[in-house]
């Protein structure tokens, strides 16, 4: 009997346990660690600019009134997110499907940052066309707005209802790194997998077959939208993700690159166009000599960058958005961008890209019509140019984001770093 005893008297030690180490921060080399200040430019008539009701158009960077240090800045589709050093999410532009996460019924408030309630300290946000996601320090995860495929909403956590304020993601696993694409949301946890929510159409999920891809079966919307893991054959563990606005990438501990989604213009790096509804391990990024350390994603292209710095595209070339000089085709894997010091991190909007380098200037390519270059004209660029303006003179640039007609940059002065 008393043997008995004991063992029961141990199960309280082994959940306390448990909850400690539910206590424990995590972390990932992609959360924004230095802080500074605001930039932005490019269109902003619902607000994304954040510059209040009367600048609708920045063609140089301009800067944001913020109450507090910012460590990310995140552009979706038409709403720009920022994250302070103390954890706060702010957000500014367009609020029709609740992707602010705060209320702006007073007329012109969703023109200037707005501060988001969440009673968490956050450590990384991601956005899409209509949606924004937090992770907080303790690996949960927060979203609002909605997700929408090409006959409207499809809803957020639950089938056709969209959410105005933050929602807790149901997830059983501890979250390190969210990623947001036009209308999915990527999920790698601390086990080392992958969860997508959102919309399957274009095969950005990576778990959802062709046949459901649009209703679902019969679980209906709920296969979309509650979170649920990729399968790859064999044990993989993932270290990172990213999308682009109807695909994704992910990265295993042993330096593949997995791809899923939309493949029209070869963007995943695979010889087919047909999109793909499970993971491709992507062999067009595995050589011996490269290890690649940044994905970004736009509408049709892909901007990659590997260890020593090096910056390359691939997918599609209109616009100059490959940044491989005029009249370049469209790649099927990744082309060197040249002109370009060593980079620090790559980053695309719909139909442009932007490399930031290790000495903290941003260089600039692809269409000019909504002025999200900074060259201060609607031309495109075919290759890179480096971004000038007042805002910039005697600052280094740590992050840059570009969504549907604008640009947001981190910036902070030169003495401070």
């Amino acid at each position: 009997m008393p043997a008995r005893k004991s063992a029961t008297k141990r199960k309280p030690e082994a959940a306390v346990e448990a909850t400690d180490s539910k206590k424990a921060k995590v972390s990932h080399k992609s959360h924004g660690k230095e802080a500074g200040q605001v930039l932005v430019l490019g269109q902003g008539d619902v607000g994304q600019l954040g510059l209040g009701e009367d600048i609708v158009e920045r063609k140089k960077p301009a800067l944001v009134s913020l109450p507090e240090s910012i460590v990310q800045v995140v552009a979706g589709g038409m709403h720009t997110v920022c994250l302070s050093d103390t954890g706060h999410v702010y957000t500014f532009g367009c609020n029709d499907e609740g992707a602010l996460g705060r209320d702006s019924s007073v007329e012109g408030s969703e023109m200037t940052p707005g501060k988001v309630a969440l009673e968490e300290k956050v450590i990384q946000v991601s956005a899409g066309d209509s949606h924004t996601a937090a992770l907080t320090e303790d690996g949960t995860v927060y979203i609002w707005g909605s997700f929408r495929d090409n006959n409207g909403v499809i809803g957020l956590l639950e089938p056709l209802k969209t959410s105005t304020v933050p929602l807790k993601v149901p997830m059983t696993e501890r979250v390190v790194k969210i990623a947001s694409g036009n209308d999915h949301l990527a999920l790698v946890t601390l086990d080392g997998n992958l969860y997508t929510s959102g919309t399957a159409e274009q095969g950005q999920l990576g778990r959802v077959p062709e046949r459901f891809a649009h209703s679902g079966g019969r679980q209906g919307l709920c296969r979309f939208l509650i979170p649920q893991m990729v399968k790859v054959k064999g044990k993989v563990h993932f270290t990172d993700a990213f999308c682009g606005a109807y695909f994704t990438f992910a990265v295993s501990k042993d330096g593949h690159v997995y791809g899923f989604g939309l493949a029209n213009y070869h963007q995943l790096g695979t010889k087919s166009t047909k999109m793909c509804f499970t993971p491709v391990k992507l062999t067009c990024f595995k050589n011996s000599s490269t290890s690649w350390v940044d994905f970004s994603g736009g509408q049709h292209h892909t901007v990659c960058l590997d260890a020593e710095g090096q910056v390359y595209s691939l997918g599609r070339a209109d616009y100059g958005r490959l940044g491989l000089g005029e009249g370049a085709e469209e790649k099927s894997e990744p082309s060197l961008v040249t002109g370009i010091e060593p980079a620090s991190g790559v980053e695309c909007g719909a139909s442009v890209s932007f490399a930031i380098t290790r000495e903290g200037s941003v260089y600039a390519w692809g269409m000019g019509t909504n002025l999200q270059l900074g060259t201060g004209e609607e031309d495109d660029e075919w290759s890179p140019v480096k971004m000038t303006g007042k805002q910039l003179e005697n600052r280094v640039v740590l992050m840059v984001s570009s969504g549907g007609q604008h640009t947001v940059l981190l910036v902070k002065d030169k003495q401070e770093s």
